[in-house]
């Protein structure tokens, strides 16, 4: 028999709802209500009025997860834990290298991180600055003009294995919420963001979820399985997967929002295995890029100032002109920060399929879009690389967040959905 579920977005201008049965993946109806700030559950259940079913929801509210970045070399291994921190979909508002001093904790405290990730060296490799820096995170941090301390942040330790358990100590000791798992990067080139990934999303579920910052009411926590970005990465892995033994399976997502514009790519493995010099850092199977100055409400008046920084005609107050305006900006964003992948970028090579998402798309006329698309493809300063001659959809119904949502234990309705997705 089937059964029916409710996927929900909890963005932070909007609250998305999916009615889904399973385990069919049919889309059953859609819905949105304004996301309620004060107490996001009365969003939630505006947005679910009167459907008969389970809520499974991921959050942004709030600004998503912050986290911060402390590692002992900024081009390896701060560079490593950025990289697994974005895997995990958080928001990267902070990241420090080498030995934290007082100017450097405070910094770090104005940063305001819901999440520490602390890494630093290889297994068996050097571990006096990450023994330096937990100690450093484990003391009270005096604030300026002596108003308190800087509070506790939880800490994620994916550093030197070697030293883990002594490490954690230190932390524990200075009464420091820390979750220790496997190294970010065991050795030099091979990168390993999944355990720190799934620590972020539990240390998320605990402090951020199971906090009052978003609501008090307990039904949050039950619903709240991710935070949306690393939802929607799911989903952008699960569709790269369908498109598997096609000519270029690979998948990158476009999605503008108000606040910010993110990046998913999930590229093709054997492109990348042809084309990829191997660097200190390593690669990860699937990636992101979060560009919080572009945005077509909250953040509009600097997403106007960055498509002027890159020479491109600065657009009025049209959703979609500026829709189009992030998406060019996020898009040579990320493909300048992909060349550390390889000559070109590796999100340029193996993408046969790109997602258009996020409001400004999902509710403009289709020839609107497609002269978005067309333009798109003609960029020179590095979107037409991507765009040109490749297949490109919207996100019409909303369904990445869903999918992500339901990839771990119904993967038949995710394909069901992202079926939908691919055929219009």
């Amino acid at each position: 028999m089937s059964e029916r579920v409710a996927c929900v977005d909890i963005g932070s201008t909007w609250t998305k709802a999916a009615l889904v049965e399973l385990p069919t993946g049919r889309l059953v109806g859609t819905r949105q209500a304004p996301t309620t700030p004060d107490d996001v559950v009365a969003g939630v259940l505006a947005a679910t009025a009167g459907w008969d079913a389970p809520v499974r929801a991921c959050s942004s509210a709030g600004g998503g997860l912050r986290l911060a970045v402390v590692g002992y070399e900024e081009l390896i291994s701060a560079e490593a834990g950025h990289r697994a921190a974005l895997s995990a979909g958080a928001r990267v508002v902070h990241v420090a290298a080498g030995r934290l001093d007082d100017a450097a904790l405070q910094r770090l405290g104005e940063a305001a991180p819901d999440v520490v990730l602390l890494v630093g060296g290889t297994d068996g490799g050097d571990a006096t600055v990450l023994r330096h820096n937990a100690a450093a995170l484990a003391r009270p941090v005096p604030l300026p003009g002596g108003s308190g301390v800087l509070p506790a942040v939880p800490v994620v330790l994916a550093g030197n294995a070697a030293v883990r358990d002594e490490v954690a100590g230190l932390l524990a000791n200075g009464g420091v919420p820390v979750t220790a798992v496997d190294n970010v990067l065991p050795d030099i080139g091979r990168l390993a963001p999944e355990p720190a990934r799934a620590a972020i999303r539990d240390v998320f579920l605990t402090h951020v979820i199971g906090g009052d910052r978003l609501s008090t009411d307990p039904r949050l926590r039950e619903w709240v399985r991710a935070v949306t970005p690393d939802a929607v990465l799911d989903g952008v892995a699960a569709l790269a997967g369908l498109r598997a033994g096609t000519e270029a399976p690979g998948v990158l997502v476009l999605d503008v929002g108000g606040a910010t514009t993110d990046v998913h790519c999930v590229p093709a493995v054997d492109a990348e295995q042809t084309s990829l010099a191997r660097s200190a850092v390593g690669v990860p199977a699937r990636r992101r890029t979060v560009e919080g100055d572009l945005g077509v409400q909250a953040s509009a008046g600097a997403l106007r100032e960055a498509a002027r920084a890159e020479g491109l005609d600065v657009p009025g107050d049209d959703p979609l002109a500026l829709g189009e305006a992030a998406a060019v900006v996020a898009l040579r964003r990320h493909l300048r920060a992909e060349a550390a992948y390889g000559p070109g970028g590796a999100s340029a090579r193996g993408v046969g399929l790109v997602v258009l998402s996020g409001g400004v798309f999902r509710h403009a006329e289709p020839a609107a879009v497609e002269g978005v698309v067309a333009r798109l493809a003609a960029d020179r300063g590095g979107a037409g690389g991507v765009l040109a001659g490749t297949r490109v959809v919207v996100d019409s119904r909303y369904v990445l967040a869903a999918a992500g949502l339901l990839a771990g234990d119904a993967p038949d309705a995710t394909a069901g959905l992202l079926a939908g997705l691919l055929t219009g």
